[in-house]
């Protein structure tokens, strides 16, 4: 747990009504290249510390980098999906800092010269709104290694008994994709935030370039925060003339909620800083996903304290127009686009779709329907359960169903027992929480739980003859034509059947006998 001590912080509503906030989203992707940036070495993730590095990616004396032509192309493609111009020449620099996960002392990066600029990307809101996120550049670079602080209560430096060093992960190719400050979202800036983020992740995954796993941190996110005074509304010509203030940057925060609930945080603090005459110190601030605050890190700097310099150990990268237009074809599907054509196909309402889409769950549901399912039993059965455990974890849908082993084919299977008339729906989901709890398939645990419906219309017919005796009154009012009493009957019925009666075929047998 977190020790660390909240700032003062202003009421949301009123801050909004004194301030405009603007915000600019740094995005780290991890490639999932089988090797890293300028070596051989392979990325496997959560291998045994230190194993996968070589003289190239310690920055050992005398080591030479080459440039991974598969993490190129996805850097093209990932600017070309953004709608960004992709530069006929572009080379890499030095970007010179020390920092113990950082083995040459400095990263080989992008600076003035990116792969790819001037982009945008068209978000979705909740209420199906459209915000447009204006990209300034999208830039190769290398990750760095990974530090781990033993000891202490934070996991932090700070407390710590002693520190260690994975390298592992130094020197794994990197796309960062840098907005330009997004202005006018007003209220809704923690929003547009998450949204923007979603729908990056969203591009990313169709594009088969990263596993953009953030609780892993194949994908963080850095967020840029700052407030002006409110002069008028977001996108009058008065507020825009409004000099932007000083930003703070709120570092590789690791998931949707987190995106959301960190800029709405900063916003607050650098609210109350300003409304009691402070100023705001521009600087990184570490997120704290237990307390749902942010600390201090360290002051920020500018571009010039990192002496960027062009590397001499690589040359330029010069693609030609015809190898860009080559890798535009392999392009997959705009997810904006594919959601609407996914919508006709499976019928879902506007409300549904959003839904669904909210939920983080339209790739499960396709692979749902793939496998046997009908897209409202699919939707039923992803947005129930499993997504309500997902939020309750903080987590998105589909690693928290990866991480019990919940699978688009058992839904699928869930959804036959039930089609096929072995299963109501509350025993189905008597063996959904079975297949949660990890005791196998749909069928292995409808097995071992002894969950089928008793076909049986003799042991059927006795139950609801039995009901109706116990009930005469309820019997009465069904005979008078008040059929909806029938459900106080159906439910007795499912009761003396241990759960097991078909409820259909038991409201059946109760109206003939009564009507």
């Amino acid at each position: 747990m977190s020790t660390a001590t909240a700032d003062a912080v202003m009421d949301y509503d009123e801050a909004m009504g004194k301030f405009d906030p603007v915000m600019g989203l740094e995005v780290h992707v991890e490639l999932h290249t089988a090797t890293k940036m300028f070596c051989g070495c392979p990325t496997e993730f959560g291998a045994e510390p230190n194993s996968q590095v070589c003289p190239v990616c310690l920055g050992l004396p005398g080591a030479l980098p080459v440039v991974n032509e598969k993490a190129v192309e996805s850097a093209i493609r990932i600017g070309l999906a953004l709608n960004c111009e992709i530069a006929q020449w572009c080379r890499f620099a030095r970007k010179n800092y020390f920092y113990p996960d950082m083995p040459k002392n400095f990263q080989t990066s992008q600076y003035d010269e990116p792969i790819a600029y001037e982009g945008y990307l068209d978000v979705e809101l909740e209420d199906g709104s459209t915000y447009r996120v204006e990209i300034e550049r999208a830039h190769m670079e290398e990750d760095t290694g990974k530090s781990l602080h033993i000891g202490g209560a934070t996991g932090r430096i700070h407390g710590a008994d002693h520190s260690l060093v994975d390298y592992n992960r130094a020197g794994i190719p990197l796309i960062e994709i840098v907005t330009k400050p997004m202005v006018g979202a007003g209220e809704r800036a923690p929003e547009v935030a998450k949204a923007y983020v979603s729908a990056l992740r969203e591009l990313l995954r169709a594009l088969d370039v990263s596993d953009v796993k953030m609780e892993q941190g194949s994908m963080r996110c850095d967020a840029n925060v700052s407030l002006r005074p409110r002069v008028g509304a977001p996108l009058d010509e008065a507020q825009l003339a409004v000099p932007l203030g000083t930003r703070t940057e709120t570092k590789n925060v690791n998931s949707l909620r987190s995106v959301e609930r960190a800029v709405r945080y900063e916003i607050s603090r650098h609210a109350a800083i300003l409304d009691g005459g402070g100023s705001i110190l521009q600087e990184t601030r570490h997120w704290h996903e237990d307390t749902g605050i942010t600390t201090s890190g360290r002051v920020k700097s500018d571009a010039e304290d990192y002496r960027y310099f062009p590397e001499p150990d690589l040359v330029p990268v010069a693609p030609s127009r015809e190898t860009v237009e080559a890798l535009r074809g392999t392009l997959p599907e705009p997810p904006g686009l594919r959601r609407k054509r996914l919508q006709s196909d499976w019928g879902y309402s506007d409300l549904e779709m959003r839904d669904v889409v909210n939920a983080g769950a339209v790739e499960l549901i396709e692979e749902t329907v793939a496998a046997g399912a009908s897209p409202a039993a699919a939707r039923k059965w992803w947005l129930g359960e499993p997504s309500r455990r997902a939020n309750a974890e903080g987590q998105d849908i589909v690693t928290y169903a990866a991480g019990l082993g919940l699978t688009p084919a058992h839904v699928a299977e869930l959804d036959g027992l039930v089609t096929a008339g072995r299963l109501n729906d509350s025993m189905a989901r008597q063996v959904l929480d079975g297949v949660l709890a990890g005791e196998g398939t749909p069928t292995a645990v409808a097995d071992a739980r002894g969950l089928e419906l008793v076909q049986d219309d003799g042991a059927l017919e006795a139950a609801v003859d039995e009901v109706i005796a116990a009930n005469p009154d309820v019997a009465a009012k069904i005979r008078d034509g008040k059929v909806a009493a029938a459900g106080a009957l159906i439910g007795q019925v499912m009761k003396a059947m241990k759960g097991q009666a078909d409820a259909g075929k038991a409201r059946e047998i109760i109206l003939a006998k009564l009507q």
